[in-house]
């Protein structure tokens, strides 16, 4: 009997991001742009696409997309032109999307994302700039259309400066989906074109999935639209190959379609049939003239251009001594990236790379609290740690210091000081071993005999009575000399 082999598949994954500029007004109007105020009250004739009303774009914005495009490593075109995309819905009070088509501002770039070991090449298609909608709120338990009974509309969104940047169907599985998310809101953050903050809207993402055919042809595609977190962008991609796998292994076929993630049920489920490119009716704005994009201007954007993350990764490799995982922590955030350099400019560069990336995040993870916003300042960071390496106080005292600095913002000396938290040592701390070597002649007696695992329990027995004011290395190379070890 023939055993049927079984197929492999291939995930095909391309994503489309759309980013809030980070401008002080609107796309073609002066209308600020403002997250959380009250509803309707950033808005104008033009954003709320009265008769008669003219758009005028916002030179921000295009510079803000041409710093995009070449930290992309796109093409910037020298002429670009924008188009009306037509649809009909409620948070599109004009009828139309102000947006680009056939000649967008950027093109042809790539993206280079560590995934694991490997680096992923993902293409840029293109990168282009355009309104955003205004915002639905649909009134009910889910939130969601579904179900609602009732749909309200925030115009303070609309007209917000988007950029839209599409990939090329490079990226081979949903973690290296989520690490090109991820990879691309570091850039934006570090070289200032937007907060992409998910929570606010600013940064959305949306997935086009197929799996490779047979003859290694692109099969057909759906799209998952809107993921608020890089984690539902990994897990809406596994959960949709998954239902192409299944479907296809029963024989069936893949149906275009627009699909929705509910991160609840771990489903999805169909919107609607998938547009086309020709279903918006695309032609150009007649309202605003092609943009002429100068060689020179786009050299001057260039040169203002700060650290890209990955230049800076490399850097604190080679600068500082760090390993790239720990260059990666530290660079994922710009804000801590400038903190740890100025640490690092006074202390040990690897022992700053330590505390930092790990107990200080750690006290800002479990907080809730930026470090920007904490106690912790870079100059208190460096007293901590250069009383650490003098010996004034222990590891576990300084961890300890540490949260009290974080939380109130006092000098570490000064927290030392108040709590009596010293570091015991000298003749002192040699005494204190010898009275638990007395107080423990057994596990002495191993030790002396070879038996070197049972030392954990002296030197903890000497940290007890020193209530942890004690360096633990200290504290064993003491005790090891005075057993003859």
């Amino acid at each position: 009997m023939k055993v049927e082999e079984k197929r492999t598949y291939q995930a095909v994954i391309g994503l489309e991001f759309h980013v809030h500029l980070a401008t002080r007004t609107k796309m073609f109007c002066g209308c600020r742009v403002v997250y959380g105020d009250e509803p309707n009250t950033h808005t104008c004739p033009v954003c709320l696409g009265h008769p008669g009303t003219l758009p005028v774009v916002n030179e921000k914005a295009i510079e803000l997309g041409v710093m995009a495009g070449r930290a992309l490593n796109c093409e910037v075109s020298e002429r670009a032109v924008f188009a009306r995309k037509n649809y009909f819905y409620p948070d599109l009070p004009k009828g139309y999307q102000i947006s680009q088509f056939d000649e967008p501002i950027c093109t042809g770039g790539h993206l280079d994302v560590p995934v694991g070991d490997e680096t992923v090449r993902v293409g840029i298609t293109r990168l282009h700039l355009e309104e955003d909608a205004a915002k639905n709120v649909h009134v009910g338990e889910s939130g969601r259309m579904h179900g609602s009974v009732g749909s309200l509309v925030d115009f303070n969104r609309g007209g917000t400066p988007l950029m839209e940047i599409v990939t090329e169907p490079d990226i081979p599985s949903p973690e290296a989906a989520r690490a090109t998310a991820n990879h691309l809101k570091e850039i934006m953050r570090a070289i200032g074109v937007s907060e992409a903050d998910m929570e606010k809207g600013q940064l959305r993402c949306d997935a086009n999935v197929s799996i490779r055919n047979l003859d290694g042809s692109f099969g057909v595609k759906t799209e998952l639209k809107n993921m608020n977190s890089f984690r539902f962008v990994e897990r809406g991609l596994a959960r949709e190959l998954e239902r192409q796998r299944d479907i296809l292994d029963s024989g069936g076929k893949i149906e275009q379609s627009t699909l929705h993630y509910d991160p609840e049920t771990d489903e999805v489920h169909e919107l609607r049939s998938k547009e086309y490119a020709h279903d918006y009716r695309y032609f150009p704005e007649p309202d605003l003239m092609p943009l002429k994009l100068s060689e020179a201007w786009v050299r001057e954007i260039e040169d203002r251009m700060p650290e890209l993350p990955d230049e800076m990764r490399q850097r604190f490799v080679e600068e500082y001594g760090l390993s790239p995982y720990d260059a990666g922590v530290l660079t994922a955030d710009r804000d801590l990236a400038s903190y740890y350099e100025a640490v690092a400019a006074e202390v040990d560069p690897k022992q700053a790379a330590n505390w930092i990336s790990g107990d200080l995040r750690s006290l800002s993870n479990e907080s809730g609290t930026e470090i920007s916003d904490s106690g912790a300042s870079p100059e208190h960071m460096i007293g901590l740690l250069q009383l650490v390496t003098d010996g004034s106080i222990s590891r576990s005292a300084a961890r300890d210091v540490l949260g009290t600095v974080f939380e109130t913002g006092d000098s570490p000396s000064v927290i030392v000081e108040r709590e009596g938290l010293s570091s015991v040592g000298g003749d002192e701390l040699s005494g204190v071993v010898e009275g638990v070597i007395s107080a423990n002649p057994e596990e002495a007696e191993r030790i002396r005999a070879g038996d070197k695992k049972v030392i954990g329990v002296l030197i903890g027995q000497v940290m007890k009575a020193t209530r942890g004011n004690a360096d633990g290395g200290r504290v064993r190379e003491i005790l090891l000399q005075k057993l003859g070890s």
